[in-house]
């Protein structure tokens, strides 16, 4: 039998020495993991020496780790670990990718490693919501829901859950999660971690296969047209994050962990 091994990208060295920052994210952070069914994901921040941002060779962003082998799925007892270095960490929460915010609203028992540059990271947590951050949100939602409708061209369903359920309820669950909190960012400004218990206990019934695929696209349409009414009426976000604050922190703490 042939030794398949790990996937493992980056430089883990640099990764672990500059780690200011990670938490569990994923199914586990939202509450909606069910046991024997999910995977575990980590995602990580790191500071970089300064030889990597500043010097003339390029270097990787990130450090990828997983338990699985390339090409293969992850499944029940497996992990995930993703760690990006503060920058490109930074370019993708101000545009609100929607998994790279997590960490900065994970609750205390979901964080993994915090430093103090890292808890100050995530008391500026408000400085990355936007109505941009809602648009992606909701971006990645329609992509979910097209899976759960099966009309994503070139993506496969999980077929055990389609030989199951007639459908793939964890493309439903995924898209009715982000429904539910781009509907949360653009009225209260915030990301409640985990999901408010009405809320998750919906998802859950959709990842257990107890809602018919049609009601759950037929709740997703609603969440969408209310988003939209808050952002054409009454949304309390600012139009982008708040860049200038961010930056002015990472060039500090940058200068901080480098002891400049």
């Amino acid at each position: 039998m042939t030794d398949r091994k790990n996937v493992e990208y980056g430089d883990r060295d640099v990764a672990l020495q500059g780690e200011i920052l990670r938490t569990v994210v994923g199914s586990g952070v939202h509450g909606i993991a069910i046991a024997g069914t999910d995977d575990h994901d980590e995602l990580g921040v790191y500071v970089e020496p300064p030889e990597s941002l500043l010097g003339v060779e390029e270097h990787r962003p990130d450090y990828i780790w997983r338990t699985q082998p390339e090409g293969v799925r992850s499944g029940p007892g497996d992990t995930d670990l993703v760690m990006y270095s503060l920058r490109k960490y930074l370019r993708l929460a101000v545009k609100g990718n929607p998994t790279v915010l997590l960490p900065l609203y994970a609750p205390e028992e979901s964080v993994i490693t915090a430093t103090d540059l890292g808890r100050s990271l995530r008391e500026l947590r408000a400085a990355f919501l936007s109505r941009q951050a809602v648009e992606r949100f909701l971006g990645y939602m329609h992509s979910q829901h097209e899976r759960m409708l099966g009309r994503a061209n070139g993506v496969p369903n999980r077929p055990e859950l389609v030989e199951r359920y007639g459908w793939d309820v964890k493309y439903g669950s995924h898209a009715l999660r982000l429904a539910y909190q781009g509907y949360e960012i653009a009225r209260f400004g915030t990301l409640t971690l985990p999901m408010p218990a009405e809320q998750r206990e919906h998802v859950l019934a959709v990842k257990r296969g107890e809602v018919p695929r049609a009601a759950v696209s037929a709740a997703i349409g609603v969440l969408e047209r209310q988003v939209r009414e808050l952002l054409d009426r009454g949304t309390p976000l600012p139009e982008q994050a708040d860049t200038g604050r961010i930056t002015a922190w990472a060039v500090a703490t940058q200068r901080v962990h480098w002891e400049w």
